[in-house]
């Protein structure tokens, strides 16, 4: 069967010997990719020469172990990542390495092969990388919510301040331990009960100023509409923490707009295990985070890439 072809309300599933796509057990939004463990397997044995340095300094090498991956899938795992990416009823999917490794820099790379597979991540210049990669610990002083453990990072989408598309977004989780809590919440656009409320709102097209805090390494000022359209379907750029409207009537709109999405019964808490990591279409789906269980011993560690299709 061509996952092409295929329809959501159909619940798609493909087996092949290289990989099982089935509907995800806790979302009828996103699918669930199986990579066999013998594709794992051999994807790490043959980038166990290459090093996360020459990743970072040479990126033509990203798109070698991007290939390495597909083709030990016989050239197919790249259309079902795509097609999943660009499917507006989906959007969304989980995968991981199956427990065969451990080592951060085999999720370094499997991350790497999955997102050039799919596009190219953008420069991320908290980290000064193609990806960055956080801990969230007991203590924090940052200036945003991203490492802010015991306080709830509410549901926005990525790149509102930087002046380059982010079509897509992947998070993986790298370590944890001592965690309770710290699910990632995400919300589907066509779930949300009120979109047709608020995307109709005569601010939604309006340009809002965005800013980023220090921490994030970028100055420049950016204005994003809220809400826009591809294929005649309603898209969004949002976070709370960095939009400044203009007036009281801007800052109660966007302030109503994040508490309907915060309270709506479609939000799903996604658990994602270690060495496991989630694709999103970051134009038509929210996504935040949990709050976690106090512990002095709290330590998380993810890892983020976001960037554009290929054309």
């Amino acid at each position: 069967m061509s996952i092409v072809k295929s329809s959501r309300e159909q619940g798609f599933i493909q087996r092949t010997d290289f990989f099982e796509v089935a509907e995800h057990p806790q979302s009828q939004r996103l699918y669930q990719i199986n990579i066999r463990d013998h594709v794992i397997e051999q994807f790490l044995e043959d980038t166990s020469d290459i090093s996360i340095q020459q990743l970072e300094y040479v990126p033509y090498m990203r798109f070698v172990v991007a290939d390495r991956l597909n083709s030990l899938t016989n050239g197919k795992l790249k259309e079902v990542l795509t097609t999943i990416l660009h499917d507006r009823n989906t959007g969304g999917y989980t995968t991981g390495t199956n427990s065969k490794t451990s080592e951060s820099d085999d999720y370094v790379k499997f991350s790497t092969a999955i997102t050039h597979l799919i596009g190219e991540p953008n420069f991320d210049s908290m980290s000064g990388n193609y990806y960055a990669r956080f801990s969230v610990t007991d203590i924090d002083n940052s200036d945003s919510y991203l490492r802010q453990p015991y306080r709830l990072f509410t549901l926005h989408t990525d790149g509102t301040f930087v002046d380059e598309a982010t079509d897509w977004l992947l998070m993986m989780k790298m370590k944890e331990e001592n965690a309770v809590g710290g699910e990632s919440r995400l919300l589907h656009l066509d779930d949300w009960n009120e979109l047709d409320i608020y995307s109709n709102h005569g601010l939604a097209s309006k340009e809002i100023t965005y800013k980023a805090p220090s921490s994030k390494n970028v100055s420049k000022e950016i204005k994003r509409k809220t809400f826009f359209q591809i294929n005649n379907k309603p898209c969004m750029c949002f976070i709370d923490q960095f939009a400044y409207p203009k007036n009281i009537e801007e800052a109660n709109y966007l302030k109503s707009l994040s508490e309907s999405m915060e309270n709506d019964p479609s939000l799903i808490e996604l658990s994602l295990p270690v060495g496991d990591l989630v694709v999103l279409n970051n134009t038509f789906w929210l996504h935040g985070r949990a709050a976690f269980e106090k512990n002095s011993e709290l330590n998380r560690e993810l890892l983020r890439q976001r960037g554009c299709f290929s054309e």
